[in-house]
Formats: C-alpha cells, sequence, structure tokens
C-alpha cells in the first residue's frame, strides 16, 4: 500500500507493445500513481520524460536504438531525481546490463515473466512491481524538484554524524566461523554497498541467500567480485568452504551447508528441495543447515526485503548460540524481513546499512584470550556434527 497522499508521475519505456500496456495497466491500477504516458525506445524516452517530467520511470533493459543503460547515463538517475524501476529479460545479457544499471543509479528492478496469460503475466508483474513503488514513494524517494535525498543523515553541524547501532543482546564471547546472510528486494544495491566494506582477510567464509531468478545471482556475483576486497561467486554443488570467499546461492535453487567426510571440513550443497516462505533459495533453509553446524560459532546477518523469509532460520541460529544482526528498517528498501526478527526479539545488533559490515566484523575477530577455546569449540561442534 502507498504510503503518501501525493500523486506521483509515472511512465513506461518497453520495446514491446505487450509490456508497455501490462507495465502501465499495473501502474494505472496503483493508488497515488498517475500514468502519464509511454515510450517504444530509449531516445522516445529521454524525450518524453523531458515534456512529462515524471517522477517514476519504468525501464526496459534491451532495446533498439537506445537502450536502458544508455538512457540511464543520460538521465543520471541520483541527481534528477527521478526513480527508475529496470524491467528486465531472464538472461545473461538481461542480469549482466540489470547489475550495471543498479550501479548506474537505477533503484532496483523487476524481470519479465516467461509464458503464461495475459492476466497471470499482470499479476507476477503487479506483485514484483507494487512493492517498490511503495517504498520509493514512503522513503521520499520520488521528488520532482530536485535530487534524491539519502536514506540517512550523513553530517551534521559537529561534523560526520554516525547513525546509531543497537546492541540489544550482550555478544558472545567466542568468535564466529561463518557468515550467513539473508536478503531481497533492494538487496543488489545494499550489498553493493556493505559487501566493499568488508576486509579481504576477514578470516571466516559467508554463505548468502540473495532471493534472486536463475543467472542473475551469477550476474550478482561477478558485479560484487569485481568491488570487493574478499572473493565473491555462485556457490557451486560440492566445494568446501574456504574463508574470505562470499558464496552466493544460484538462483531457482536451495543451498545450505554440510559436514564434509573428516567431520571437519564444511560443504556447498545445491539442491532442488522445495521453496520455503515461496522462497528458493531460501534463508530459512540455509540459515538451519548453518545453526546445526556452527553452534556457538556463528553470525547469521537479515536486511532488506519483503515477507519474512529467515525467521525461522534465524531462531534456530539464536537458540544454538549465533549473534543476530538486523538491518534497521530506516536503510531498508522493504523493511519486512529484518521486521520479524526485530518484533521477536531475537536480534542482537539492529545497525544502519552502512555500518552493518562493521558490526559483522566485530563478530568474526578472535580476541587473544580466546584463541584456545575457539579451537577446542571446534573440535566438539565437529564431533557433535559427525
Amino acid at each position: 500500500m502507498l504510503m503518501s497522499n501525493r500523486t506521483i508521475r509515472a511512465l513506461v519505456v518497453d520495446d514491446t507493445a505487450l509490456y508497455r500496456k501490462i507495465v502501465g495497466d499495473v501502474l494505472a491500477e496503483l493508488p497515488n500513481v498517475k500514468l502519464v504516458g509511454s515510450a517504444h525506445n530509449g531516445a522516445a524516452a529521454l524525450s518524453k520524460i523531458k515534456a512529462l517530467k515524471p517522477d517514476l520511470v519504468t525501464l526496459d533493459i534491451e532495446m533498439p536504438e537506445m537502450n536502458g543503460i544508455e538512457v540511464l547515463e543520460a538521465l543520471k538517475p541520483h541527481q534528477s531525481g527521478i526513480g527508475v524501476i529496470m524491467v528486465s529479460s531472464l538472461t545473461r545479457a538481461g542480469g549482466d546490463m540489470t547489475m550495471r544499471a543498479l550501479a548506474l543509479g537505477a533503484y532496483d528492478f523487476i524481470t519479465k515473466p516467461q509464458g503464461g496469460s495475459l492476466v497471470e503475466n499482470k499479476r507476477i508483474i503487479r506483485e514484483a512491481l507494487s512493492p517498490l513503488v511503495s517504498s520509493l514513494i514512503a522513503r521520499g524517494k520520488l521528488q520532482k524538484h530536485g535530487p534524491a535525498r539519502p536514506a540517512l543523515p550523513l553530517a551534521g553541524r559537529n561534523g560526520p554524524m554516525r547513525p546509531p547501532v543497537r546492541h540489544i543482546a550482550s555478544r558472545r564471547s567466542e568468535a564466529s566461523q561463518i557468515v550467513a546472510i539473508g536478503i531481497s528486494t533492494g538487496g543488489p544495491n545494499a550489498l553493493t554497498t556493505m559487501m566493499p566494506k568488508l576486509p579481504g582477510n576477514i578470516g571466516v567464509p559467508i554463505v548468502v541467500v540473495q532471493h534472486m531468478p536463475p543467472v542473475f545471482t551469477q550476474s550478482l556475483a561477478q558485479s560484487l567480485n569485481n568491488k570487493c576486497a574478499v572473493t565473491v561467486k555462485e556457490a557451486e554443488n560440492g566445494e568446501t568452504l574456504q574463508a574470505n570467499v562470499v558464496y552466493i546461492a544460484p538462483g531457482g535453487r536451495q543451498m545450505k551447508v554440510v559436514a564434509g567426510g573428516n567431520g571437519y571440513s564444511r560443504i556447498i550443497r545445491i539442491t532442488d528441495d522445495p521453496p520455503e516462505n515461496n522462497c528458493r533459495p531460501s534463508a530459512d533453509y540455509l540459515f538451519r543447515s548453518v545453526a546445526q553446524l556452527y553452534v556457538g560459532r556463528a553470525t547469521g546477518v537479515i536486511m532488506t526485503g519483503m515477507g519474512s523469509d529467515g525467521l525461522l532460520g534465524l531462531k534456530r541460529m539464536k537458540q544454538s548460540g549465533a549473534i543476530l544482526i538486523g538491518q534497521d528498517e530506516a536503510s531498508c528498501v522493504v523493511y519486512g524481513m529484518p521486521k520479524a526478527p526485530a518484533e521477536a526479539g531475537i536480534l542482537d545488533v539492529v545497525a544502519p546499512l552502512h555500518r552493518i559490515a562493521e558490526e559483522i566484523v566485530k563478530t568474526v575477530k578472535k580476541s587473544p584470550q580466546h584463541t584456545r577455546s575457539s579451537t577446542a569449540a571446534r573440535a566438539a561442534t565437529s564431533k557433535m556434527a559427525g
């Protein structure tokens, strides 16, 4: 549901008449949104943006004459204050271009349905697009008369401001040996903000569930790998977890961590198990496996996203002694996934997006006095897992 009384003006850009109609109809049916026009290619889009002055543009990635990337480069969303949501095809080229679009200032993206009836495709588009439009309006991102405000204050009269981090529970003395992250709507940009802040020698593996379709997770991993000190890759079935590597669950598959044959190593297992919370990959599915194998030695992180995927898995992690970090409401695109564990009272830390990395690092650093106990705990837990 839209969170503003102000009517916003929307423009649909797509080279396919069918999708111009579907996306246009969806926008026209949303409260507080006025559809002011459409364009069939990028060149026409720039002309209509200048004439119609929309607040919101849905922008097809792959178009003749001038594609979505070229439109973004000309439009400069960060400066114009126009909210841009990309509409992408489920192809490797579409995934790569979408990651580039997000780096250029697009707010988020939706994917075009493959097959299905007009009614079904419209339903899928509505379910994906409506919450993004709502969040743009609610967070004050659509401002026709000036650039978008930053989501968080950056400076005050007395110098730089650091939004508060709330430490709700006391810290566990044992250092974590794995970090598990669950994230959804707004995730690519959030990860692009957070993960480059992680040191290349963080010393533990990081496993990530980002709700995404197939192909796009590979594009996301490659994009992040180019920006981060840690190695980022799409996870592969059967590979052994390594420190300083981020493993992103493949879109459309489930990912969990299992014990290696020696009882000590930890292995990635990619499966076709059913969706959980209508999600595949599912954060709950991953978190449960981490809770079982890393008793008292894990960090769970829940970030921006719709729904409550991750809540049950985080409860399991909490019961097994994990430290849990949640993204704060102000910096989330959609405050759903972090909201559920916050309301359940299981989070140890609530932090704004740009401070999550430092909170993660705090949980994996070993104090000298705990080095020997850490080794003993590893051996004990490995024995339990075996």
